[in-house]
């Protein structure tokens, strides 16, 4: 196989017409760093750093531009202190795996407005501002350093130098991780539930967990996965949510899981789900997982898929009571308002929603199992049992008798399929 050539540089443009040297005659004396001198003309030509400009320069006026005997009159010497730059990064990244970084950095305002200045009275039109160069070149020496590389999008980390303090700033962007859950245990909610007592704080009604239920998909799901990182949390973004007491059946419900501040990102995702599903077995499996991004957790959130389930319940009715009140419902619009059970932490509204197709599949006595496919933000429970008049009409009020949900299963996530 054969090895790819480096890419070819572009050719050297930098011809010194004179209006560049009447500017660079005017900048002459300013007691300017090469580095800033160079910046003047930092977008006139390419193929040259701005040092390498000011020495064009300087063959071209035919003496050399002055060295200023102190801090440079615009950067203040901030150009000459990369080995500086570069340890501050080494150590605040130490021990963070990062293959893709953007730089950036913080000046003082009056020196950036200084140099804008300078431009008018020199007259440039070329010039490269003093942030920009040093992100540049600050970037070239961390890829250097880590064999990163520079990216303006999706970086793994930012770096940023704030100039007046001395001090390196590192952000730590999440690992993305999408996939898909199944959940057959009954008594897991979807995310981690603080206490509402002690708000998460730790109380004697919670045993001191700060949790109101003792797991969640989140932390099945997370665990190995902020064990493999180093991560310092998770959240857990999901394609909608079922009821605690309610199975997530068929092929699952797209989820996003955010891992903040991970120290190791080259994890072996395989790996990951088939330990999740062995450590969870029986409660929660997940499936489909691939490295995603924040732009799919805004997907998942704005997804309105239609959702299909199975309902088992409970009444003094009759098979051809539910069978007439199913064939009326379908496609009939229902007015539901924010149910009792959520009022707590949902506003308080009427939802228009729709059963698209519902019939009976069994029933016993005075048990009825039932599938049906309702649109996005559907509550089945308060559908099927009125929730004293919120949910109108209802299949109580279709059928003329009160019923109770016994049993309710997500069979399908209609994100993908018809």
């Amino acid at each position: 196989m054969q090895t790819p050539s480096p890419p070819v540089p572009p050719p050297v443009t930098f011809d010194v017409v004179p209006d560049v040297l009447q500017v660079a005659e005017r900048a002459f004396d300013r007691g300017l760093c090469p580095e800033c001198y160079g910046r003047l003309f930092g977008r006139y030509g390419h193929g040259l750093t701005n040092p390498e400009r000011t020495q064009r320069l300087s063959h071209a006026l035919g003496r050399p531009v002055p060295v200023p005997s102190g801090p440079c009159t615009l950067c203040a010497g901030a150009f000459d202190r990369w080995e500086v730059w570069v340890a501050r990064v080494r150590a605040a990244t130490d021990g963070w795996e990062y293959h893709r970084f953007n730089c950036g950095s913080r000046w003082d305002p009056e020196r950036l407005a200084r140099e804008e200045m300078l431009w008018t009275e020199v007259g440039t039109t070329w010039g490269e501002s003093a942030r920009s160069a040093f992100n540049r070149e600050l970037g070239k020496r961390v890829e250097k350093l880590a064999g990163a590389d520079g990216v303006i999008q999706a970086p793994d980390v930012v770096l940023l130098a704030d100039l007046p303090t001395g001090r390196l700033e590192v952000t730590v962007l999440p690992l993305y991780v999408r996939g898909r859950y199944l959940k057959e245990d009954r008594t897991l909610p979807q995310t981690r539930w603080p206490c509402r007592r002690c708000q998460g704080r730790g109380c004697d009604f919670c045993g001191g967990t700060g949790k109101t239920y003792s797991s969640s998909v989140e932390e099945v799901v997370a665990a190995p996965f902020l064990a493999a990182s180093g991560g310092e949390g998770s959240r857990f973004h999901g394609m909608g949510r079922e009821d605690i007491n309610a199975r997530m059946l068929g092929t699952g419900r797209p989820f996003v899981l955010e891992v903040l501040r991970p120290r190791r990102r080259a994890l072996d995702l395989p790996a990951l789900e088939s330990e999740v599903n062995r450590a969870a077995a029986g409660r929660v499996a997940v499936r489909e997982l691939a490295w995603s991004d924040g732009a799919e957790v805004v997907r998942i959130k704005e997804a309105s898929p239609t959702k299909s389930y199975r309902v088992v319940l409970r009444g003094a009715t009759t098979d051809a009571k539910v069978n007439e009140a199913l064939s009326v419902v379908a496609g009939r619009p229902i007015a539901q308002r924010t149910p009792t059970r959520v009022a707590h932490r949902r506003a308080d509204r009427v939802r228009a929603r729709r059963i698209l197709a519902a019939h009976l599949v069994e029933s016993t006595a005075d048990r009825f199992t039932i599938e049906l496919r309702a649109e996005s933000g559907t509550y089945i429970k308060e559908w099927v049992e009125g929730d004293g008049g919120r949910t109108d009409p209802n299949l109580s009020q279709l059928v003329g008798a009160p019923l109770t949900v016994e049993l309710l299963d997500v069979l399908e996530i209609h994100d993908r399929t018809g």
